[in-house]
């Protein structure tokens, strides 16, 4: 699933995102751009923090992270056609916006301590106004959110704290959300359990090199976890936002359908 094969070829690849929820695109960006990003990072948590890729020693954070990025290197990342080709197919042609930067960044350092955020859940796409996040809300129609995206901005091996991902985990959550319709359900709702209904899924890994991007359904339940390599990571993991709400008289996206599906409706 690495690759977008031509257009008549596309079931091949949109097929398995409804099934497991997520799509890998190597080279989706240039590594000439992720190295910009790095370095634009690096300024930003230099100046902000005094960290500097060549003194290891002021590492001692498991996690830093750095908000919305707007700078050039990231505007281009993430808009290079074979991204907009793949938002189209996944999320319905000209149904999201393009983005305007990438952000959030968790950028996770070696250490041996627990980063404190390596809790399984979903990301939410709509608030009330409550300052706590926990209180925030998904519902059936993912309001709010077209893909949950993870851009790879280093190279990410399986020691260097790559995003867990539960594969078919968005399936459930559909079916979780189905009866709460457009109200939908706060995260804290959600994370009651722990999400113990996808505990038994297997897990696959966002590893990668350097422009490598995960596009996720909104519903992929998924994990941080410690570092135990050598060198920072740096990902991003933005939502793609939708341009408007859910149209009954459009053809349903692969986002949609993997909803539909989960919940027994017709495709």
């Amino acid at each position: 699933m690495s690759n977008i094969p031509a257009p008549g070829l596309e079931t091949a690849w949109i097929e398995p995102f409804i099934d497991k929820g997520f799509l890998r695109l190597d080279g989706a960006f240039s590594r000439a751009l992720a190295r910009e990003g790095r370095e634009a990072l690096w300024s930003a948590i230099g100046s902000a923090m005094g960290l500097s890729p060549h003194a290891p020693a002021g590492w001692t954070q498991p996690v830093v992270r750095l908000g919305f990025q707007s700078g050039r290197p990231f505007v281009e990342a993430a808009n290079t056609p074979r991204l907009h080709a793949a938002y189209d197919a996944l999320a319905g042609e000209g149904r999201w916006i393009a983005p305007a930067g990438l952000g959030t960044f968790p950028i996770r350092f070696p250490s041996p301590d627990d980063p404190g955020d390596a809790g399984w859940h979903v990301d939410a796409s709509f608030g009330t106004g409550n300052p706590d996040f926990m209180q925030w809300r998904v519902n059936v129609r993912s309001r709010g959110r077209a893909l949950l995206m993870l851009f790879l901005f280093s190279d990410v091996g399986p020691d260097d704290a790559p995003t867990r991902l539960r594969i078919g985990s968005h399936a459930a959550i559909a079916r979780r959300l189905l009866p709460h319709g457009e109200e939908g359900m706060t995260l804290a709702e959600l994370a009651a359990d722990d999400f113990a209904q996808t505990a038994a899924l297997p897990e696959a890994l966002a590893t990668g090199e350097a422009g490598t991007v995960y596009l996720c359904h909104p519903f992929l339940v998924h994990a941080a976890q410690p570092h135990r390599g050598h060198a920072p990571r740096f990902l991003a993991q933005p939502p793609l936002l939708p341009k408007g709400p859910f149209d009954p008289a459009q053809p349903p996206s692969p986002v949609q359908i993997a909803i539909r599906k989960a919940c027994g409706l017709p495709r």
